[in-house]
């Protein structure tokens, strides 16, 4: 699985397979919910610390981004598993609704037109 790209499919069944296996089962749908907000909170640090005015404290270990964000990414698919949502799906209709309603809404924001 490491050796090629993971398609969101892909991502939710080896979520699945690892909690079901190696994970000895999934935490209730709350728990993962609390989790998901932890893992932000992680993110959150990571990101205030490295792109905004805060530093990190001397003898506070340092997390990367990226890890943070795949642990997002792990949780949200585990939550999907749990309460049948086919992301792969969701992200379609998602980015078409998204498209459908902002087609002009971003080009015609005066505080996003850097030109005027």
């Amino acid at each position: 699985m490491a050796d090629r790209d993971l398609t969101i499919r892909d991502l939710q069944r080896t979520v699945d397979d690892w909690i079901c296996g190696i994970g000895n089962g999934y935490f209730s749908p709350m728990t993962n919910m609390a989790v998901l907000a932890e893992e932000v909170g992680e993110v959150a640090r990571v990101m205030a610390r490295e792109y905004g005015e805060q530093s990190w404290r001397e003898g506070v270990g340092r997390s990367s981004l990226d890890d943070e964000l795949a642990d997002v990414i792990w949780v949200v698919a585990a939550i999907a598993n749990q309460t049948g949502v086919d992301l792969n799906e969701a992200i379609r209709k998602n980015v078409d609704k998204k498209t459908r309603r902002d087609n002009t809404r971003h080009k015609n924001n005066p505080k996003l037109n850097k030109s005027e």
